[in-house]
């Protein structure tokens, strides 16, 4: 079995992501490894589309704002540092990847809802992340 030192675990925080944390947080603990949580927004450009003629940046800023908060009350609920935090904008699958390179992450751990038919193959973080990571990824299921 491997030993891990450096864990990336991807939250959304929704309810579920403490079942990814509970499941990172037990591999950090028996590895001694160091454990860092991400959470992407994307922008809201990708959501509309840019041929919508108005200006989103407020509106991200305060997506920003929420998220950095809601990312600061989970990290602490499960005792994770304030260095270990990253809230990044962009497309989930390309941040997780580009921050696990730069933390040198040998573990990235990420929930998965276990979709199947066209769910699948419209694409899911998930199996985003695990295609074309360069290192172990662990899908926790959630959402029974």
């Amino acid at each position: 079995m491997a030993n891990y030192t450096k864990i990336l675990m991807a939250v959304d925080l929704s309810e579920d992501s403490d079942m990814v944390a509970e499941r990172a947080l037990a591999i950090a603990k028996n590895n001694d490894a160091q454990l860092h949580v991400i959470h992407v927004i994307e922008p809201l450009s990708f959501a509309y589309g840019g041929d919508i003629p108005m200006d989103f940046s407020g509106i991200q800023d305060e997506i920003h704002q929420q998220a950095v908060q809601q990312l600061q009350k989970f990290a602490e609920k499960h005792g994770l540092n304030t260095d270990c935090r990253h809230v990044v904008l962009g497309q989930p699958e390309v941040e997780i990847h580009a921050l696990a390179e730069e933390q040198g992450a040998d573990l990235i751990v990420v929930g998965s809802h276990g979709r199947y038919g066209l769910a699948l193959l419209m694409g899911s973080t998930a199996n985003g992340v695990l295609h074309g990571a360069t290192c172990d990824v662990l899908a926790v299921r959630v959402g029974r």
